[in-house]
C-alpha cells in the first residue's frame, strides 16, 4: 500500500498512487504501518515519587515534567493524548503545554487538555489531605455543592479545558477516601455533566465503584476513567447507553493481580495503604476485567502514565489488555479509531484519505505478537517525521 502524504494530511491511498515527481519515498517494508497511537489517559505533570508533594513543587517544575513527559511519548509512537489532571494546584499548565505544542514551541504529540480534576474537598483530587490540618492551602479545583460546582466547570472552560474531568469516587492512590465511596450526589454530579455540555465539553469521572459509575451514567457522561470495578449489569448499562470506558488496565488490573508480589510493591514504591486498597479490591477489579473482555462496551486506550514512570513505555497497556482477554484488534482500535471517536476527532485515528498524516510503523504484525507495539521505530504527526528515516530520497 502506499500513502501520500501532502500539508499534514493523506491525500491518497492505494497499491499504487500517483504523486509529485519530487516527492520524498520512503520505505516502509517488513513493517505495520498504523494510525499514530491515541492515549486518552496521562498526566504529564505528575510522576510518581512526587505524588505526595503536589503542593511543594512549583508550576515551572510541573511545566519541565510535561516537556519530558511529551517527549517522550511522541516518540512511543503516541501522537495524540488527552491529559487528564493537570497537578499544577493553582493555575493551567497543561493548556500552556497544549498551545506550546500547537505553536511548535516543544515537541510533542497533539494534547487535548482535560484541566484539573474536579473535586469535592476530601476526594480524590483534593491534595490537602497531604497536608498538616492547620495548612489549608487554596486549590483551583474543589467544588462543593450546585453553585460552586458550576463556577469551577466554567472556569476550566474559560482557561482552555477541552474536556471537563471530575472526581466520581474515591481512589486508590489518594489517602482520605475509598474506590467505592461516592463523593457527589445525583444532583451534583448531574450539574456538572450538564454545566459541561452547555459549554460543548464532554465530562467523564474518575470512578470505580459501580454507584460512582452508575450515577455518571444518568448524568449522560460521555465515559468512564478507569472503571475497573464496574458490575456486570453497569458495563450492560454502558453498553447500552454507548458509553465508553478507558480501563488503564496496565495501572490497575496489573497491581490487583500482583497483590502478593512482595517484589512488585517494594519496586513501586507505593504507600502501604494504597496496597491495603488493592488487596480489598483486587477479586472485584479482576471479575470486571473478564467481563469487560466478553462485553461490546466501547474501550478506549488510557495509560494513566505519570502515576506511574514514563520510563515505561505506555504502549505496555496493549499487552496487559490482551493478556485480560481483550483481543489485539481491540485493543488496537482502542488507541486508534475508537479512541479518536471518543474524543470527536474524526480526523485522528484512521488511515484514510482527508484524514491526518499521524503514521507509526513497527518491526512486525502486533495481530499475532502485541508487543510490537512497544518497538515503534517510525513516527509521523500531521505530516512531519519525529522518529525514523527509512529509505532515501528518491528523484
Amino acid at each position: 500500500m502506499e500513502i501520500l502524504v501532502v500539508e499534514g494530511k493523506i491525500a491518497a491511498m492505494g497499491k499504487i498512487v500517483e504523486h509529485p515527481a519530487n516527492a520524498r519515498v520512503l520505505d516502509l517494508g517488513g513493517h505495520t504501518v498504523m494510525p499514530g497511537f491515541i492515549d486518552t489517559h496521562v498526566h504529564v505533570t505528575l510522576r510518581p515519587q512526587f505524588e505526595d508533594m503536589v503542593f511543594n513543587l512549583s508550576p515551572a517544575f510541573k511545566a519541565l515534567l510535561g516537556v519530558e513527559a511529551l517527549g517522550i511519548l511522541l516518540n512511543n509512537g503516541f501522537t495524540t493524548v488527552r491529559d487528564v489532571a493537570d497537578m499544577d494546584m493553582h493555575g493551567y499548565t497543561t493548556m500552556d503545554l497544549a498551545r506550546a505544542v500547537e505553536h511548535g514551541i516543544i515537541s510533542g504529540p497533539r494534547l487535548i487538555p482535560a484541566g484539573h480534576l474536579i473535586s469535592t474537598r476530601g476526594g480524590h483530587g483534593d491534595g490537602t489531605p497531604l497536608l498538616a490540618a492547620d495548612n489549608q492551602p487554596w486549590q483551583n479545583s474543589l467544588a462543593d455543592g450546585v453553585d460552586e460546582i458550576r463556577k469551577v466547570v466554567r472556569q476550566e472552560a474559560s482557561r482552555g479545558a477541552q474536556w471537563i474531568k471530575f472526581g466520581g469516587t474515591g481512589g486508590f492512590s489518594s489517602p482520605a477516601d475509598d474506590p467505592a465511596q461516592v463523593p457527589y450526589s445525583q444532583e451534583e454530579m448531574s450539574v456538572l455533566v450538564g454545566t459541561a455540555r452547555d459549554l460543548g465539553l464532554a465530562a467523564s469521572p474518575h470512578a470505580y465503584g459501580d454507584e460512582g459509575i452508575r450515577r455518571a451514567l444518568v448524568a449522560g457522561a460521555r465515559a468512564i476513567e478507569h472503571g475497573n470495578m464496574a458490575s456486570s449489569d453497569t458495563l450492560r448499562q454502558m453498553e447500552q447507553k454507548g458509553v465508553y470506558i478507558v480501563p488503564t488496565q496496565l495501572a490497575v488490573v496489573r497491581q490487583a493481580r500482583l497483590i502478593d508480589d512482595d517484589a512488585f510493591w517494594k519496586d513501586a514504591g507505593k504507600p502501604a495503604y494504597v496496597r491495603a486498597k488493592y488487596r480489598k479490591y483486587s477479586k472485584a477489579i479482576l471479575d470486571s476485567a473478564k467481563n469487560l473482555a466478553t462485553s461490546n462496551v466501547k474501550i478506549a486506550f488510557g495509560t494513566d502514565l505519570g502515576t506511574y514512570s514514563f520510563a515505561q513505555n505506555g504502549a505496555g497497556e496493549f499487552k496487559e489488555m490482551v493478556v485480560n482477554g481483550i483481543a489485539p484488534i481491540r485493543a488496537l482500535r482502542a488507541a486508534t479509531s475508537v479512541a479518536g471517536e471518543m474524543l470527536n476527532r474524526g480526523d485522528l485515528g484512521v488511515l484514510a484519505v482527508g484524514k491526518a498524516a499521524d503514521i507509526v510503523a513497527m518491526p512486525g504484525d502486533p495481530l499475532r505478537d502485541i508487543t510490537v507495539t512497544e518497538k515503534v521505530d517510525f513516527v509521523m504527526k500531521g505530516g512531519v517525521i519525529h522518529k525514523g528515516n527509512p529509505g532515501a530520497p528518491k528523484p
